[in-house]
């Protein structure tokens, strides 16, 4: 089944305030950044152990089909957000963003949603472009068709994966994958023409949208290799 998504925001990213917490998302997090430009980028969990419940904490209800409590989280993987494009339309100090996500329980209880959501941060004051809302600040955000796809308990996390691609000129791709099946929505790269642009990756699990409590885990950073070579990587640990 595909869709289009109601407009849950996932918020913009943000850097940590000083002395906070040293709890991964809300702007706290390894990238990958290329010298040159991403085509793609797969996000997986090579190794998830003691992984045995989640829940949201500190996240409002929706009124637009978001659900609390138990198993409710979104896997993310994020582009840049620091260049412009064309699509920015001369509107001084606008950048474009975009993200592949899989979140659980999206519109219906037990049914996810695989899609793309793209963003003009900077826009300004003015209206946001047709077709386009207001996330207030001057932001503006939009989403992709989606995909419908099982609500993966959060037990099932080392054998998830999450990818990312873009073509200039074509069409972006994000494919969820639970180990036996992949889920997948294309949209044109036209909408912020991320091909052009993209050169930094970011991958996590991260709560269900909702403000900055809803944008991070309560798992440590640890330690970050780098692998290089034809198909370059980060490894990344987390724990608590």
């Amino acid at each position: 089944m595909r869709g289009r998504p109601q407009p849950r925001v996932h918020p913009v990213p943000r850097k940590p305030e000083e002395g906070a917490q040293d709890v991964t998302g809300n702007g706290h997090d390894y990238v990958v950044k290329a010298a040159g430009l991403i085509t793609e980028t797969l996000g997986t969990f090579p190794s998830a152990t003691d992984v045995k419940s989640e829940k949201s904490v500190g996240v409002a209800s929706f009124g637009d089909g978001g659900i609390l409590g138990p198993n409710e989280y979104t896997l993310q993987l994020n582009s840049n957000y620091n260049d412009t494009t064309s699509v920015c339309a001369g509107h001084s100090g606008c950048t474009v963003w975009q993200q592949f996500l899989y979140a659980t329980d999206y519109l219906t209880a037990g049914e996810a949603a695989v899609f793309m959501q793209y963003w003009l941060i900077g826009w300004g004051s003015s209206a946001c472009p047709g077709g386009w809302m207001s996330a207030g600040g001057g932001d503006c955000y939009k989403n992709s068709a989606y995909a419908t796809a099982p609500d993966m308990k959060i037990t099932a996390l080392g054998s998830l994966t999450l990818s990312g691609a873009a073509v200039a000129g074509g069409n972006d791709t994000v494919v969820f994958n639970n180990g036996t099946d992949a889920y997948s929505i294309t949209g044109k790269d036209s909408v912020v023409k991320l091909a052009t642009v993209w050169n930094e990756s970011e991958f996590n699990v991260v709560g269900d949208a909702g403000g900055s409590t809803g944008e991070t885990n309560n798992l440590d950073l640890g330690t970050c290799t780098v692998a290089g070579g034809a198909t370059p990587s980060i490894k990344i640990t987390e724990s608590n």
